[in-house]
């Protein structure tokens, strides 16, 4: 199934994002999903006042749970000492 059929405009959902400043620092954001004003027949992100392109290489979550379970997944709880971001 295309990413562009799984999502529908004002739909909220959360990414794991990098710090472009510092690669080392990664976060769970919110992001809307949006008709793509460069190409309106598709959508987009809108994260931080920019629009990035919904893509199946951006990894998408319904719930914020579930978007923090993936983040501990692949980084780590820094208390734990497996922090591997």
């Amino acid at each position: 199934m295309e990413i562009n059929n799984m999502y529908q405009p004002g739909e909220v959902v959360y990414v794991i994002i990098r710090n472009p400043h510092a690669q080392d620092v990664a976060q769970v954001q919110q992001a809307a999903v949006v008709e793509n004003p460069e190409l309106p027949q598709e959508l987009a992100l809108f994260i931080y006042e920019t629009y990035y392109p919904l893509t199946d290489e951006i990894a998408v979550y319904k719930s914020a749970n579930e978007a923090e379970e993936a983040y501990q997944a692949a980084f780590g709880l820094p208390e734990q000492g497996d922090y591997n971001g």
